[in-house]
């Protein structure tokens, strides 16, 4: 028999929100979560990326919150956060807030998403009038608390999403210090698909009694099992013409590129354009506003290919990436885990092509036996290489764009000026052939003379 959130005990009014959205089953690690945490009881769940950690918490948070229609409203200090949701990017700030307004749409709980990069006026303006649920990044959570915008002295629950990736980012002192501005009485949830030391030592300092929870089992837990990886020895200049029969292949929907640089992704995704390919970058320089619109118009199907460097690896949630494309080879194997993590999510199936320079050959045989691949040597390819086409289903004779070329336009050669070697003058032909006028007319003929008289008047001495 099936297990359904109604049976886990999930409010009516959130399994019938879920119920619209088209969810209905829970994943192993909701199943074994919510049974938990629901109780309060502070906990550590370890999953691979797309296994639904986000309702995993995302319930119990909205399930133990009082909305302010409730009478036991009267009882809190009136606007003050209940619950605080800590992410380490905007981008998975976002996924959060837009799965919990999902939940509690029969709720009439007030979930606020504040995150650098953008103004303060609305955060400001959302806190002032009242907030129940805040989801944000580290560092402006904390500008608000400084600011005494924010109050988290009435948290009754505290999430602390993707943890490891936190701490890769430098923000575990910012955590901390959230940590220290909420009642010790809290419930403290934390999640993330790997458990560095440092983050262990975090929970046992700020978490009382955490039940550990792993939803699968140690490999399964690292990789992703429904993802078919290909691992091609490329070389830089051919990559765009790969990925643009990549885009081809029978069953390619939206594809996700990852590179090393902001240049570099600024750089793909303009020569993708460039092939007919309706594509975007997705990097740090760009204004948050302009990739929030990136990223709506991946998820609206607008565009079909995202190109994103690691700022992006983690909090795309998107139905339908069918590839992930790793333009160079990762730094590690947690950012090839991460990476790939993009495809495959929920139970469906993904594809993972990871092109490896020759350089960075030996980077890529650490990460396979960190992870126990089957990919020791990378394969040589190019985009007319056999083995590309059978690897990926790409039709015989597929050329990597869509488009012609865009013809080059020919420059006119500029005028020479006087003293040239074709005799033109500054002052003389050249601009008076410019403007159409009739050439000016000159005397050529020429007199010698001597003492201002002409020679021939000279009188000759004896």
């Amino acid at each position: 028999m099936t297990t359904t959130f109604r049976d886990l005990g999930v409010l009516p009014e959130i399994c019938d929100a879920l119920e619209r959205a088209g969810i209905t089953t829970p994943f192993a690690i909701q199943e074994m979560t919510l049974s938990v945490a629901l109780l309060g009881t502070d906990l550590i769940g370890q999953a691979r990326t797309g296994t639904g950690k986000t309702l995993a918490f995302g319930i119990p948070v909205l399930q133990r919150s009082i909305a302010p229609s409730n009478p036991a409203y009267a009882d809190l200090p009136q606007g003050k956060p209940q619950a605080l949701i800590v992410a380490p990017t905007r981008e998975l700030a976002l996924q959060v807030s837009n799965d919990l307004h999902l939940a509690s749409k029969d709720m009439g709980l007030r979930v606020l998403t504040v995150y650098g990069g953008v103004g303060y006026d609305t955060q400001l303006e959302a806190l002032e009038s009242g907030v129940d649920i805040v989801v944000g990044t580290p560092g402006r959570l904390i500008d608000l608390a400084n600011r005494r915008a924010l109050d988290l002295s009435h948290v009754h629950a505290l999430v602390l999403d993707e943890a490891d990736e936190m701490l890769d980012l430098g923000f575990l002192p910012d955590v901390i210090t959230l940590l220290s501005k909420t009642p010790e009485t809290r419930q403290t949830m934390l999640f993330s698909a790997t458990m560095p030391s440092a983050i262990v030592a975090l929970a046992r300092t700020h978490m009382r009694h955490p039940m550990n929870i792993r939803a699968e089992s140690s490999y399964d837990t690292t990789m992703v099992p429904a993802t078919a990886q290909f691992i091609y020895l490329a070389h830089d200049l051919d990559k765009p013409e790969i990925i643009g029969r990549v885009l081809q292949a029978e069953d390619a929907e939206k594809i996700i590129v990852f590179t090393r640089t902001k240049r570099q992704a600024q750089r793909v995704a303009d020569d993708l354009a460039e092939r007919g390919f309706s594509s975007s970058p997705l990097h740090g320089d760009m204004a948050q506003v302009a990739r929030e619109k990136a990223l709506a118009k991946f998820r609206e199907d607008k565009i079909r290919v995202l190109v994103a460097t690691d700022v992006a690896a983690r909090g795309i949630d998107v139905r339908g990436v069918s590839h992930v494309i790793n333009y160079t080879c990762p730094e590690d194997d947690k950012t090839y885990v991460h990476r790939i993590g993009r495809t495959g999510r929920a139970g469906a199936s993904g594809i993972a092509i990871t092109f490896v320079d020759w350089a960075d050959v030996h980077r890529w045989k650490m990460i396979n036996k960190t992870l126990d691949l089957p990919f020791p040597e990378p394969q040589e390819t190019y985009s007319t290489s056999e083995h590309l086409f059978h690897d990926q289903g790409i039709p015989a004779g597929t050329k990597g764009r869509i488009v012609d070329p865009a013809p080059v336009e020919k420059k006119e050669r500029p005028q020479r000026e006087r003293g040239s070697r074709d005799g033109g003058s500054r002052d003389g032909g050249s601009r008076e052939k410019a403007s159409g006028d009739a050439p000016r007319r000159r005397n050529r003929s020429r007199s010698r003379t001597r003492g201002g008289a002409p020679v021939k008047d000279t009188p000759s001495q004896a």
